[in-house]
């Protein structure tokens, strides 16, 4: 595979336009670990030594919470202005899941699907923000709240059964797969598999299980591609490398592979052609954090809205660089701000 063999596709800002009315129309359903990400930042200047221990403790003086996860990628659809937004996961019966449920409920996403366990608790990261004299902050280690234990076999078939009512309710799927012991077990991909080869859309994103999925679009990063397939990645990435990647991936899947490649854009392959999308360039800093779960959320509901893969790639990437311009945040994109990162970034580089 050489670079003249890839193309290279954009889209205008008709494009985008029409990409945006059209996403008014769908109804996506969204599949995964629904996590929770809190933000406790300290004022260090207020802290005292404990008298119980030889301790500095952490003044917490503001709290903030967002949905992450599969969570985020529902809220990035909603953002987006999908008709009908629903999300299917396990949680605790915990104050974090109420946080969350709660959260979603906020704005207008379906929890019809959202089951809870006296078992499970809801997947939380907490991550302490220290603040002192200057305006630097800093970041502790993270506090983890997660599941070490898989599903039962009655909560595998509780969520396979809400997939499949589900999926009679919506124009694609988008599938988020990021924990270890998560929602998407191997009995929840065969479903998916099995939905798809009956003509359901559905795009998965995976951390540590893409090369396991059957029939369904996938959506790999560059890394994951390589671990799925080469084993080890390259030390430096490259489309060509990519598009060897996404070629052995298709044989597996039978479908679609997208790769995306963080500041070299993206890559699409559907067996015949293979097509890559520019990244938008923006200035630093910049914060990663969610950016995979905003791609997942505009690239399924552009292509839902019957926009060919490469176009919706492109369009994702422009919405995914609104988002990490949002700092400390698992941000997402309203139409509003895609417009203007169109015309603050693309248009003036084109002139």
């Amino acid at each position: 595979m050489t670079r003249e063999q890839i193309k290279n596709v954009k889209i205008t800002y008709d494009n985008l336009e029409s990409m945006i009315e059209a996403i008014k129309g769908i109804r996506i359903g969204i599949i995964g670990d629904g996590c929770l990400d809190v933000y406790w930042y300290a004022d260090m200047r207020l802290s005292e030594l404990s008298r119980e221990t030889p301790h500095y403790p952490l003044p917490i003086v503001e709290e903030k919470m967002y949905p992450g996860g599969g969570a985020n990628v529902a809220v990035n659809a909603a953002t987006l202005g999908a008709q009908k937004v629903y999300m299917l996961t396990l949680i605790g019966r915990d104050w974090r899941g109420d946080c969350l449920t709660a959260a979603l409920n906020d704005l207008d996403i379906d929890t019809l699907y959202v089951q809870k366990s006296d078992t499970r608790i809801t997947p939380t990261y907490c991550k302490p923000v220290k603040r002192g004299y200057s305006d630097i902050a800093y970041e502790d280690p993270r506090i983890d709240f997660d599941n070490y234990v898989p599903l039962s076999k009655d909560e595998e078939a509780g969520i396979i059964k809400s997939l499949r009512e589900m999926a009679g309710c919506v124009d694609v799927i988008a599938v988020c797969d990021q924990l270890k012991f998560g929602v998407i077990t191997e009995g929840v991909r065969q479903e998916l598999a099995d939905l798809a080869a009956k003509g359901k859309p559905i795009v998965a994103d995976s951390r540590m299980r893409i090369g396991c999925f059957r029939n369904v679009i996938i959506k790999p990063n560059d890394l994951e591609a390589f671990n799925a397939t080469e084993g080890r990645a390259p030390s430096e990435m490259t489309p060509e490398s990519a598009a060897k990647c996404a070629e052995m991936l298709h044989k597996r899947t039978k479908a679609p592979v997208i790769v995306t490649m963080g500041s070299k854009g993206a890559l699409w392959y559907d067996g015949d052609t293979f097509c890559t999308a520019d990244a938008v360039r923006v200035p630093s800093p910049i914060d990663i954090v969610g950016a995979g779960d905003v791609f997942l959320a505009a690239f399924s509901c552009a292509y839902a809205a019957g926009y060919p893969g490469p176009e919706s790639i492109s369009f994702a990437n422009i919405v995914s660089s609104v988002v990490v311009k949002k700092i400390g945040m698992t941000g997402s994109a309203t139409p509003h701000e895609i417009r203007e990162q169109y015309h603050k970034y693309i248009d003036n580089e084109a002139r």
